[in-house]
Order: C-alpha cells, then sequence, then structure tokens
C-alpha cells in the first residue's frame, strides 16, 4: 500500500528528488555456488566485501505526464507514456523492469510520470556486481519515496526476481544481496530460494590488514558475463563432474576464505584466492584470455600473492592480494602495463536513501 502523506505530496506537486545509492562488491571466495543451477541443488556459499563504489538512483515526478529513464553515466534516455513504460520495450531494460514492478505490486497498477535516472561509480560489464548493485539502487528509492514495507532481505530478493525471473537476465544472487546489506558478509544460499547473510566478526586490524592488501585493475575490457554464467549453470544442471566438482571447490573455498579473512591472515588468504582462480577456470571456457593472463604474470612479478578475474570473468576487475608494503609498487607496474589499478576502501553500509529540493 501506498503511503498517504506521500501520495498526498506527489498529487500536490511534490518538488523532492529521491536518491539512493548502493555499493558495488568484490568477491573473494565463492562466486558461481550462487547460480541457481547450483546453489538450489547443493546450497552456495559467498565471501564477499563492499567497496567505495556504488550504483546511484534519483527519482523526481514530472508534470508533462511521461516517464524517462536515463542512465546518466553511458549518456542513454528515454521519454515515454506511462502506459508505454509499462507495455513497451525499453532501451533502458533495468530502469523499466523495476518500474513495471513497482508499478504492478506496489502502486495499485496506476502508472506514475516520473523521471527516473541513474548512474554507477564503475564501467559497464566491470564484474563488480554494478548490474544488480543499480536495481538494488532503484528499488530503494522506490522504497524510501513511497513508504514501501520492504526490509533488506525482501530488496536483495526483489532485485534479484526483477533481473532473473521479470527480464530473464543470467546471473547469481550474491551481488543484490552485497549491495543491499553492506559491509563484510558471508552468505549462504540454500534451496527454496533462502538466504541467509552473516556479517563477519573480526579480530582487531583484520579489516585493515586486508582493505591495505588489496589492489583492483580495470583490465580495458567490458565484457557480457552472459555466456559465461550460461556455461556454468549448463555444467552443473547437465551433470559434468567437471564442473560440478570444480563448484565444489569454490565452496569450500569460500569457508577456508572466510577463516583467513576474519583473522587478517593475508598470505592464507592469497592461497585460497589462487585455488579458486584455478577451480574457476574449470567451471567455463572464456573465463581468462591473454589480457587477463598478462596482467596476472606481470602482477606475481611485482609482488602480488595472489590475484584473480572479478564477477564471471572474460574482461572488467581483476583483484590482487599483496603485502602492504608492496602494493604501491604493483599499481605502479600494472599501470605501465596499460592497466588502470588503484587501491580501494572497504564500506559496510549497505543501501541508503535521502532526499533533496529541486
Amino acid at each position: 500500500m501506498i503511503d498517504l502523506q506521500a501520495a498526498l505530496l506527489r498529487q500536490n506537486g511534490d518538488a523532492r528528488i529521491t536518491r539512493a545509492r548502493a555499493p558495488l562488491r568484490l568477491g573473494l571466495a565463492g562466486g558461481g555456488t550462487d547460480l541457481s543451477a547450483y546453489c538450489q541443488r547443493f546450497g552456495g556459499a559467498i565471501l564477499n566485501v563492499t567497496i567505495d563504489r556504488h550504483a546511484y538512483a534519483f527519482i523526481s515526478d514530472r508534470s508533462d505526464g511521461k516517464t524517462s529513464f536515463t542512465a546518466l553515466d553511458i549518456g542513454k534516455e528515454e521519454t515515454l507514456d506511462p502506459e508505454c513504460a509499462m507495455s513497451g520495450d525499453a532501451a533502458l531494460l533495468l530502469h523499466q523492469g523495476v518500474y513495471r514492478r513497482m508499478v504492478r505490486d506496489f502502486l495499485g497498477g496506476e502508472a506514475p510520470p516520473l523521471s527516473i535516472q541513474t548512474t554507477v561509480d564503475a564501467p559497464a560489464g566491470s564484474g563488480l556486481g554494478s548490474s544488480s548493485a543499480l536495481v538494488v539502487a532503484l528499488v530503494e528509492a522506490f522504497r524510501a519515496r513511497y513508504a514501501l514495507p520492504l526490509g533488506r532481505y525482501e530488496i536483495a530478493h526483489l532485485a534479484w526476481e526483477i533481473e532473473r525471473v521479470d527480464l530473464a537476465l543470467a546471473g547469481g544472487r550474491q551481488d543484490q544481496y552485497a549491495a543491499a546489506f553492506g559491509g563484510v558478509n558471508f552468505i549462504e544460499f540454500l534451496p527454496d530460494d533462502r538466504v541467509i547473510v552473516n556479517p563477519l566478526r573480526l579480530v582487531p586490524g583484520a579489516i585493515e590488514e586486508v582493505e591495505s592488501s588489496i589492489v583492483v585493475c580495470f583490465t580495458g575490457q567490458s565484457r557480457s558475463s552472459h555466456d559465461i554464467i550460461v556455461q556454468q549453470a549448463s555444467g552443473v544442471s547437465a551433470e559434468d563432474d567437471q564442473a560440478i566438482e570444480a563448484m565444489h571447490q569454490l565452496k569450500s573455498d569460500a569457508h577456508e576464505m572466510k577463516l583467513a579473512f576474519v583473522h587478517g591472515d593475508i598470505r592464507a588468504m592469497a592461497e585460497v584466492l589462487s585455488r579458486s582462480w584455478l577451480a574457476k577456470r574449470r567451471t567455463a571456457s572464456g573465463i581468462s584470455n591473454e589480457t587477463i593472463d598478462r596482467l596476472q604474470a606481470i602482477a606475481a612479478d611485482n609482488g602480488a600473492l595472489a590475484g584473480k578475474i572479478s564477477g564471471a570473468g572474460g574482461g572488467g576487475f581483476m583483484m590482487f592480494i599483496v603485502r602492504p608494503e608492496d602494493r604501491r609498487r604493483l599499481i605502479v607496474a600494472l599501470r605501465a602495463a596499460g592497466g588502470d589499478a588503484e587501491a580501494v576502501a572497504f564500506t559496510h553500509l549497505g543501501s541508503v536513501t535521502w532526499t533533496a529540493t529541486t
């Protein structure tokens, strides 16, 4: 149900802009075990941490009776009649998918004229969960604007349904929960769509040690994860022993990575990361390529203890573990090789909202 006060503000020409943001994430271990083909059968486990990159959503009323979708970071905009925004084919699928679902499930089927704008602090195909963080930010903005009764689990599950069910986009489940909850989380994906988010309890200094040991590097290649994800899911569904055993290894590694992270043991984390990278490469073709292998070799020669591609693979960001003393050297070497390398800061908040006036 719509909050009556919020509805009256809409009718009387509310000039507020509802703003929301949701963090992107680094998947440290277990990636792939959150795919439905695997976790619905065996149960999956993921360890991830959110970083200081965000997806943003801004919602305000329009006075011309139209609804507009705008992706500010990629320069795409479309303006439609609200009825067309509900039934037509929009170029910005994620924006339209959230709008449709919100109108159908929470706004009584009445499509309001709105301006819906977004931007993301990472290029498309980054491997940092940016698409799902964008959907979470949009859902969060609607939740706040219309005072919808949605908690963090409901926001994450709704964002997952919009992407994976409504829009039939291939992918897993970890990104939505990371964006909604934020922080360092060990997330269990169980049969029957059950999810348990476990925030890590860290020994003093652990978060600082790990954060100081991480380098991310954009390969310069954006990628579509669709084909890789389809291969991974198909391997499990087809009872491919190699694919299933690789997924089992990834899940086991998530448990070991959790123990290493809790104590800030970066060498143990590096051992798990190296093992997981080898297992991940067995789940589908195209996960690595010449550019990724070249940057991996350069990193190893300049202090990196371990590294892997972030997300499904094929491009986007790489992540490396390095002693804090060697982090600067590694960043300089990767940049000299053509990579866009930098440090990151961990964040502890999930999706948040606030309001501004036009």
